[in-house]
């Protein structure tokens, strides 16, 4: 029986295994479900330089309209209201990560193929460096120095406006005690200032209805439950998602927390640690950053000839043809959205938060 293969750096192999990587890393990330083209996801993905050369993605940021209209048979021309946009840059470089068998006889006793090895590897991998990169973009992780974890940019500090301090008395996070834990106040806290502040953030759309999205640390998490559910208002708000007629909308039915006051909540431990605010890179035990998102809270873009997908994939062989070893590289940036010095898109909730 004739068998078909394809050898190492084979056109049609490196296309299908490059391929299956990129549709399997940002699928498997916590975000997957928020990211897109368009500038209603909450991370957009920009493709200006997937056709053209260029190591700096300049973007658009949209505001809401604010006008009040027209009235009757009033004359609208000459009263319409002019788009209001600002412009942020993300910065692009390569990345880059490689596996290798450990010889011939190893690949012999596995029943399992080095190519499918090297891809599970190397998926993970990237799932949790972009995961990582995006966290530490969003919570302005600036003890993280190195932008190999950031994204490929620097991280952003916070700018002083679109913070908050879980127990509202905190005003950094190295000033948070053990009482200032998470509760669904802080919730309404963030929501409060995402709709007043000007320019008011804009809520993503979610099935036709507007939403925020929080993500928490699981030690932030055990805290809003246990918080919640000592007055009964956590599994509350649960039935009154159901009996509303959102069982199939409803986050907790696709691993989601649960969902209060229009607020998607997310778990991730790549959650990251406070900043001590004198010295900017370093962290504060004991103390997370949950991040309250709208649109466009940040922007990750990809650069060109990356192949068939966004990564690349070389096999090499390698000790007289005995060791097979495959690489992956993608040229991308990952940036939150700033406007005239200001986040976005996003809202820092800070809270002590240790294990339990």
């Amino acid at each position: 029986m004739a068998l078909t293969s394809f050898g190492v750096n084979d056109a049609l192999a490196v296309k299908l295994w490059s391929k299956k990587l990129d549709v399997e890393v940002l699928k498997e990330t916590e975000i997957a479900d928020y990211v897109g083209e368009d500038e209603n996801s909450i991370i957009q993905i920009k493709t200006e330089t997937s056709k053209s050369a260029g190591d700096k993605v300049t973007f658009g940021l949209r505001m809401q309209l604010t006008g009040t209209g027209i009235q009757g048979d009033s004359t609208l021309e000459g009263n319409e209201e002019n788009l209001v946009t600002y412009s942020d840059y993300v910065l692009l470089d390569q990345l880059r990560h490689a596996v290798i068998s450990a010889g011939r006889m190893t690949e012999q006793r596995v029943p399992f193929s080095i190519r499918q090895h090297a891809l599970d590897g190397l998926k993970d991998w990237w799932t949790d460096r972009i995961a990582t990169s995006i966290f530490n973009q969003l919570c302005s992780n600036t003890a993280q120095t190195d932008t190999r974890l950031t994204g490929n940019n620097s991280a952003i500090a916070p700018d002083g406006t679109n913070q908050l301090w879980a127990g509202g008395s905190a005003t950094t996070d190295q000033g948070l005690g053990s009482s200032d834990i998470l509760t669904l106040r802080d919730i309404d806290r963030c929501v409060e200032l995402a709709t007043t502040k000007t320019p008011a953030m804009r809520p993503v759309m979610i099935r036709g209805n507007k939403h925020w999205v929080l993500f928490v640390h699981p030690y932030q998490a055990f805290q809003l439950r246990q918080s919640a559910a000592s007055a009964g208002s956590w599994f509350d708000i649960q039935k009154a998602a159901i009996q509303g007629g959102e069982v199939t909308g409803n986050p907790i039915f696709k691993g989601s927390l649960g969902m209060y006051n229009n607020t998607i909540i997310r778990v991730d431990s790549r959650i990251p640690l406070g900043c001590n605010s004198s010295t900017t890179t370093t962290a504060v035990a004991n103390t997370r950053r949950a991040i309250f998102c709208g649109a466009q809270a940040a922007v990750i873009a990809f650069g060109k000839d990356n192949g068939p997908g966004r990564f690349t994939w070389v096999e090499k062989k390698f000790d007289y043809d005995n060791q097979l070893g495959v690489s992956s590289a993608a040229i991308f940036g990952i940036v939150k959205t700033q406007f005239n010095s200001l986040d976005f898109g996003s809202i820092i909730l800070s809270s002590y938060a240790a294990s339990h």
